[in-house]
């Protein structure tokens, strides 16, 4: 019904510069996300449930430019960013790099995204996740894909303590393909298993809010949908750039809490990168700023 509609939310198509921190962060970031010293946690120990080949190693390609891109993933895993504890908003993000789901871009949609936050204050999980569509894989995306999202919100949780986290503020932050894992993260979840004998099976798999960038938009929005931060570029193709509008509004129509940037001249995988420029280069801040709203909101 019409009085059931929530009033108006930010939307914000952006064209004008803004002078921020961002490219100083990014500099941190690379050299950061060339450092060995970021702990990697197998989901399951004791392998994967449904894996092929759970000791074949992962493949690395590096681009011209030095990005590192995974694929042959059978023994998904997150590598850990913890803020210093001085800076610790209690805050945890889980990354989802894209790729397509046939392989991972594991540097602008991962490991820059990490360190960022982590020099913010946020606690950030980077998710190797197995590949339903890389030639050969008999993986699928809702049946090990989304399995390994759930698995790593659980696991993270499960670490809170130790860690320094609020086990309400653990969300997802999926880029490409990676975005549609992490919506379909927030339209399936259950509170978990509380008789079961791993513990890791008993915590939570709901995400706390949700960051989709230039997404893949599965269906599946209530009231109790996530809070959502969408964003993309107008020049990307029409079912991401018109999708994203779309899954705004229909998140706003169903009462849940959504805000939308479309970045002017932009398109598809800009991910975080030294060489963003323009508007879109600040778009770490802006989901800062609307996380610290969203906190803000759920104190209140």
């Amino acid at each position: 019904m019409a009085g059931d509609t929530p009033g108006p939310a930010p939307v914000r198509i952006l064209r004008k510069a803004t002078v921020t921190t961002v490219t100083l962060s990014l500099l941190m970031a690379h050299a950061l996300a060339a450092d060995d010293s970021h702990r990697i946690l197998a989901l399951w120990p004791g392998g994967a449930p449904g894996s092929l080949a759970p000791g074949s190693p992962e493949k690395i390609r590096i681009t011209d430019s030095g990005e590192h891109i995974v694929s042959n993933v059978h023994a998904p895993s997150i590598t850990v960013y913890l803020p210093a504890l001085k800076k610790s908003a209690g805050a945890a993000v889980l990354i989802i790099p894209g790729g397509g789901h046939t392989e991972l871009w594991m540097d602008h949609e991962g490991y820059n995204v990490a360190a960022f936050l982590a020099d913010h204050g946020i606690a950030a999980f980077v998710l190797k996740y197995r590949l339903a569509r890389e030639e050969g894989s008999t993986y699928t995306v809702e049946g090990h894909a989304l399995a390994d999202v759930q698995r790593a919100l659980r696991l993270v949780r499960s670490q809170s303590a130790q860690w320094r986290i609020d086990p309400q503020r653990v969300g997802v932050m999926g880029f490409s393909a990676g975005g549609e894992l992490g919506a379909l993260g927030a339209a399936r979840y259950d509170s978990g298993a509380p008789n079961s004998a791993d513990p890791v099976e008993r915590q939570s798999s709901r995400p706390s809010f949700q960051a989709l960038l230039y997404p893949a938009i599965p269906q599946g929005i209530s009231r109790e949908t996530p809070p959502a931060f969408l964003l993309g570029g107008a020049e990307d193709q029409p079912s991401v750039s018109l999708g994203l509008a779309e899954f705004y509004l229909a998140l706003r129509r169903a009462g849940a809490r959504a805000e939308l940037h479309i970045y002017e001249g932009v398109g598809h995988g800009f991910g975080l990168r030294v060489n963003n420029t323009g508007p879109v280069a600040a778009w770490p801040q802006r989901f800062l700023e609307w996380l610290e709203q969203e906190d803000r909101e759920r104190r209140d």
